[in-house]
């Protein structure tokens, strides 16, 4: 369980440094996010790049971390800056502050799947979206 919290501290290192080659390399070809609607790695790599041209300034800071066999449950909080296009939302400037909780299953030392509750209400209205 140790080492399955290892593999996803890294991740978010990974995440941290907008690296998504190094993070790809902590995940197994088939992944699965289930939330986000990702399978595959190429999938996760243009969703993070699609985060990171709107949020440059994405961070995560994980608040607890917690494992349970081959399942891993973060709680973080996710900052950044709206300066860049987001899923066709030009910039507001916005500065966004997110409080989620993933849970990763890990297998051979590989991120295969993923589930992820995530406070978008706030986000959402910062950036205009109308939400109902």
């Amino acid at each position: 369980m140790e080492e399955n919290k290892a593999v996803i501290r890294r991740y978010y290192e990974a995440a941290n440094k907008h690296n998504v080659d190094l993070a790809a390399e902590l995940v197994a070809p088939d992944f699965v996010d289930y939330t986000n609607k990702i399978e595959g790695l190429e999938s996760l790599k243009h969703f993070g790049n699609m985060f990171f041209k709107g949020f440059p300034d994405l961070h995560w800071t994980i608040e607890d971390i917690v494992a349970e066999e081959d399942k891993v449950w973060v709680r973080t909080t996710v900052s950044g800056t709206h300066k860049g296009e987001y899923r066709g939302v030009p910039p507001t400037g916005e500065k966004i502050t997110m409080r989620c909780v993933d849970i990763w299953r890990v297998v051979d030392g590989k991120i295969v799947e993923a589930w992820a509750v995530d406070d978008l209400l706030d986000f959402y209205k910062k950036l205009g979206i109308r939400v109902t």
